[in-house]
């Protein structure tokens, strides 16, 4: 068991009261006479009496208008009759942008009438040649033309079909010429034939590239004379006899670049006066048909290049 020592050296606290009321305290004192505590209140005295209306705190009295209640929670708020007038007023100055805009454009077109016109493509337009796709000039106009590797691709003219590699032709009297020839058995065939072997226009079968010239033979249809009865020995020695046919050609002159017509070289005989020592001939009708005049073609290409 401990003792306790007062810190004032074993002198009394001297704040140090029972457990009470405090000295000098007005709580259980006695109530002076006179005092207000504890008397009733004079008349007119506003404590204890009823509050006018409309003071604080005071309920509203019955019949009086009540402010409305805050809107409930996610409720719209309510439109005001202003937003209308604003957007009306923000439609009407779009409207007037748009007229604003309208009538300057219009201006801009009455004002720039005089000016020239800027061109723009249309689809009526008509395309340079180039543009179109047309071959470029000396060029043919066609896709059946083929490049030669000989003189005897240039026969390939007659058939329509122009020589793309051809010397090109600028002039008649300079031109050197092939000459080529049908047959009536044969209307898609065309052999060459030979004229003028020391003439200008005269060119070897070595020099096809400087040919700018080709001259078509094309039998006439129905111009089949009088055949002559020619007797040969076949190659198993036996007797026929051939039926040797005259007949006549049309001789017309293309240029072998473009294939296009340049000339007329007139009509050429074939004639049947006498049985050729050689004859090649068709064994299924037995006719052999004679070959253009090469005097005739001759004289055709001296005036063509004249």
């Amino acid at each position: 068991m401990s003792d306790s020592h007062s810190p004032y050296g074993g002198q009394s606290d001297p704040n140090a009261a029972a457990w009470g009321t405090p000295p000098g305290s007005p709580v259980g004192q006695p109530v002076p006479p006179g005092s207000p505590v504890g008397q009733p209140l004079p008349p007119g005295s506003p404590i204890g009496q009823p509050l006018p209306p409309g003071a604080a705190g005071y309920p509203p009295q019955f019949g009086a208008p009540v402010p409305p209640p805050p809107p409930p929670y996610g409720a719209p708020p309510q439109k005001s009759a202003n937003k209308g007038l604003y957007l009306g007023l923000g439609i009407g100055a779009a409207v007037m942008a748009v007229l604003v805009a309208c009538g300057g454009t219009i201006g801009y077109f009455m004002f720039s009438g005089d000016d020239e016109p800027t061109p723009t493509a249309s689809g009526n337009s008509t395309a340079s040649p180039t543009e179109s796709g047309a071959p470029p000039a000396n060029e043919p106009d066609t896709n059946n033309a083929i490049t030669a590797r000989s003189s005897s691709d240039l026969r390939s003219v007659c058939e329509g079909s122009p020589i793309l590699n051809a010397a090109p032709f600028t002039d008649a009297k300079r031109a050197k010429v092939y000459t080529f020839a049908n047959s009536p058995d044969r209307p898609t065939s065309w052999l060459s034939k030979s004229a003028g072997v020391n003439k200008s226009y005269y060119a070897k079968s070595t020099d096809w590239a400087k040919v700018s010239v080709v001259g078509c033979l094309t039998f006439e249809e129905g111009s089949e004379g009088e055949a002559r009865k020619c007797d040969y020995k076949d190659r198993d020695d036996k007797q026929v006899t051939v039926e040797y046919v005259s007949s006549r050609y049309t001789l017309t002159f293309h240029a072998a670049q473009t294939g296009e017509k340049v000339g007329d070289g007139g009509r050429i005989n074939a004639p049947a006066v006498r049985c050729p020592s050689f004859i090649s001939y068709d064994k299924s009708t037995m006719k052999s048909y004679a070959q253009p005049d090469s005097g005739a073609i001759e004289l055709a290409l001296d005036k063509f290049t004249s």
